[in-house]
């Protein structure tokens, strides 16, 4: 019996992976627009805040409204992405030439003839390749921009629609009421860590920019967006924010002091913010465990490149949150989140 649940249990998941392979250029674009739908839906909600607003102007204009604000700023941090990415890509080869100059400094530093490994890896290491394929990928998202406006569009026609079908599917009124409150408990968990991380990150990632537009590196508009989305994987995402710009800093300038100022700055933000702000602000909102976080970023990435690892922290922290919220999953969901605390 066992085995034929657990060989019914692969089956199933074989399925699943094989169907995120074959179908992404459909599911991405969908997983986008739901994600756009939950970011233009808490807008509108908080215009409903004001008074006025809530009154007297109907809810399809202020849907509009905010899809409007919403798309503009995804399409305009897009293009400045595509164009950092495009100017990171033709300017570092240029900057291979300072591989030898850097690992021999290094080398002198430390006292130990390290010039050829250093210099091996840093040509060996293809920047250009990853840039590309980044480019490539937010550029299929631009291109698939219609797709995403009509996916979002149905969204909102099906909102309107969905406790009613509800109702129909469960056939009881109390179980449906129970089933819509567990909607909305799941709704609020969502939103409360996506809006509070998410100025969370933008604060570290602005912090980031001012620090790298004054040291000079190239393309600081880049690294500020990469910490931005790597500050969502917890623990190892901070560092690997910080590191990597501070390590091309040593291509580009073959120079230890940028080196020294993006890590020393950046880093002790990220520790500051990290250990002290965060917490105060958001409590005991539910993470990810890190172990999991960087299995999740693997495994989306391994299934749908770069776009994958971008949509892996949002996809994870849904997934835990739905989870915590049914007995039978539970502990699961205490399992892969940060602190066990949900």
């Amino acid at each position: 019996m066992k085995i034929n649940r657990t060989a019914s249990w692969m089956i199933i998941v074989t399925l699943i992976m094989l169907a995120l392979i074959v179908g992404q250029s459909i599911l991405i674009p969908f997983i986008v627009s739901l994600l756009i739908w939950f970011v233009v839906k808490k807008t509108r909600n908080t215009l409903d805040k004001i008074e006025f607003i809530k009154k007297y102007i109907p809810k399809w204009i202020k849907t509009f409204l905010a899809s409007i604000v919403v798309f503009s700023i995804l399409l305009l941090a897009g293009r400045m992405l595509t164009s950092n990415i495009e100017q990171l890509a033709m300017s570092y080869k240029s900057y291979l030439s300072n591989a030898e100059i850097i690992s021999q400094r290094i080398s002198t530093t430390f006292g130990v003839d390290l010039n050829e490994t250093i210099s091996g890896f840093i040509r060996d290491l293809d920047i250009t390749a990853y840039l590309r394929s980044l480019f490539n990928s937010i550029s299929g998202i631009l291109g698939n921009m219609m797709m995403i406006v009509f996916y979002t569009i149905f969204l909102f026609i099906e909102e309107s629609l969905f406790s009613q079908k509800i109702e129909l599917v469960i056939g009881n009124e109390k179980k449906s009421e129970q089933f819509n409150r567990t909607l909305i408990k799941i709704d609020n968990m969502m939103s409360r860590y996506i809006i509070l991380k998410s100025l969370i990150n933008l604060l570290t990632a602005t912090i980031a920019f001012i620090v790298l537009y004054f040291v000079g590196i190239d393309s600081p508009f880049f690294w500020a967006a990469l910490i931005f989305f790597f500050s969502f994987i917890p623990s190892i995402g901070p560092i690997l924010g910080t590191l990597l710009p501070a390590i091309f800093s040593l291509i580009q300038f073959a120079e230890f002091v940028p080196f020294l100022i993006i890590l020393t700055v950046i880093g002790s933000f990220q520790v500051a913010i990290g250990n002290y702000l965060e917490p105060k602000i958001m409590g005991n909102t539910l993470n990810i465990s890190p172990l999991f976080g960087i299995f999740a970023l693997a495994l989306w990435g391994s299934l749908w490149g770069i776009i994958g690892m971008l949509l892996s922290v949002p996809i994870t922290v849904a997934l835990i949150i739905m989870m915590s919220q049914f007995p039978s999953t539970r502990p699961l969901a205490i399992l892969l989140s940060e602190k066990g605390k949900l």
